[in-house]
């Protein structure tokens, strides 16, 4: 059985075998590539990967294609050119691109990790065999676009900074480009036989949209280092908060700005660290005409609650990094306005990690409010006013000081969520999982 994998980005364990730049955003992936390729001598799965490819991959060509010995397996790697920087744009010569991959491996099965990219549509309208296509749920962004602003105020939405002129990137230029990668990522849907996803939330969304494609549900597989070590309330820094990125309104790091007057007067000595991008950054007059106009506001926000000394972003991680900074801290808070199934909370309940979250989106089917944590109301469309910001903050705050009222049950939480983590990441399991859906879809006629 020949399967194709069409990624959001190069497998990092085949970036690394050709020298390329990894990115550190979906290393999952390569822990389920090597559960397939290193057992492709008794599943009968032959794999091929096809990706958005970087220019040293590339050379100057519309396609590249590279084999490379990785996890225990062979994979042949495809590396096609796209602007995913202009991801609402849809880029018609995809389907070609994609279509001569499609001639040069002949796949029985095409499985798409992921609807935020028009590769994904190209290639549901370049195979003609719809029921041979499965698409792998991750977010929605057309969904996704209706909760883009957060409860941010409004003059704040309305805000441009000179950056946000020149690169035509203002937060509503922002929520209009989920509106339209939404619009593909919808079609996409409708073109596909089968969806794999893993919350009641995804498959409400993908049954309205393609009610003739059958769900098979199938949970993640995180990164493997995550599976290891456990979380100790001895080794982490007291009063500490992690969040694993705040670079866009969607992640909520307004939410734990405004919370934190309320916890730091109970906890002076309360600490955030923030992964990712900095959006703040304002010493160097570069920097300063770098910002967005939401770096701005939160820089106001830093500025008039004195969070200076509280907040600190980290800047990018990488795996091991990560994982330290979690085994560092004393609570994880996801504070987004929507979430499917965010793998950052999932690799916190790995961890045995007393977690905090906001109950939205798909967050509710992997997280146990009173079992593995505390969740609070988090956004709400159907709410209006400015003092929703103040609402869900509120929320956020009591969350985090109940979770550090009682840190003997935030540890049987942590301990909880990593039982919980631990069934629903299971590799063995979701890996057998994805073996039985390729074998139902080869059986069709």
């Amino acid at each position: 059985m020949k399967v194709l994998w069409l990624c959001n980005i190069m497998l990092p364990a085949a970036a690394a075998q050709m020298g390329l730049e990894a990115s550190n955003k979906e290393g999952w992936l390569s822990g389920l590539a090597g559960l397939v390729l290193g057992n492709g001598g008794r599943n009968g799965v032959e794999l091929a990967a096809a990706f958005p490819a970087l220019e040293q991959m590339l050379d100057g060509e519309e396609l590249a294609v590279r084999t490379v010995e990785i996890l225990g397996g062979k994979l042949t790697c495809y590396g096609f050119r796209e602007d995913t920087r202009r991801a609402e744009v849809y880029d018609k010569g995809l389907e070609q691109r994609l279509g001569k991959v499609l001639e040069d491996y002949e796949p029985d099965i095409v499985h798409c990790f992921g609807t935020e990219y028009p590769h994904t549509l190209a290639i549901c309208r370049a195979f003609p065999r719809k029921d041979r296509i499965l698409i792998g749920i991750q977010g929605l962004c057309g969904v996704y676009a209706h909760a883009y602003f957060a409860d941010l105020p409004k003059r704040v939405v309305r805000s441009v900074t000179l950056r946000d002129i020149l690169r035509r990137d203002s937060m509503v230029r922002q929520q209009k480009k989920y509106v339209r990668r939404g619009e593909a990522e919808k079609e996409a849907v409708s073109l596909a036989g089968h969806v794999t996803g893993r919350t009641r939330w995804d498959r409400l969304y993908t049954n309205r949209w393609n009610p003739d494609a059958v769900y098979h549900s199938m949970n993640e597989t995180l990164r493997a280092e995550f599976y290891q070590d456990t979380w100790s309330r001895a080794a982490c820094v007291p009063h500490s908060i992690f969040l694993s990125q705040g670079d866009y309104p969607i992640k909520g790091l307004h939410y734990m700005l405004k919370a934190l007057p309320a916890i730091r007067e109970k906890h002076p000595d309360v600490k955030v660290w923030v992964a990712g991008n900095s959006l703040v950054r304002y010493d160097t007059l570069k920097e300063k005409l770098k910002i967005s106009g939401y770096g701005k506001y939160l820089r106001r926000l830093i500025e008039e609650m004195n969070l200076e000394e509280t907040v600190t972003f980290l800047g990018r991680l990488n795996v091991e990094q990560m994982k330290a900074q979690y085994l560092k801290s004393s609570l994880f808070v996801c504070c987004s306005s929507i979430e499917n199934s965010p793998n950052s909370l999932g690799e916190a309940m790995l961890l045995g990690m007393p977690c905090v979250s906001a109950d939205v989106g798909g967050i509710p089917s992997i997280f146990t409010s009173g079992e593995d944590g505390i969740m609070y109301p988090g956004f709400r469309a159907s709410r209006e006013g400015e003092e929703k910001l103040e609402a869900v903050s509120a929320g956020l705050a009591q969350a985090v000081l109940e979770m550090w009222d009682n840190e003997d049950r935030a540890e049987e939480y942590g301990r909880c969520a990593r039982r919980h983590g631990m069934k629903t990441h299971d590799r063995e399991q979701n890996y057998r999982r994805l073996l039985e859906i390729y074998e139902e879809m080869a059986q069709q006629a």
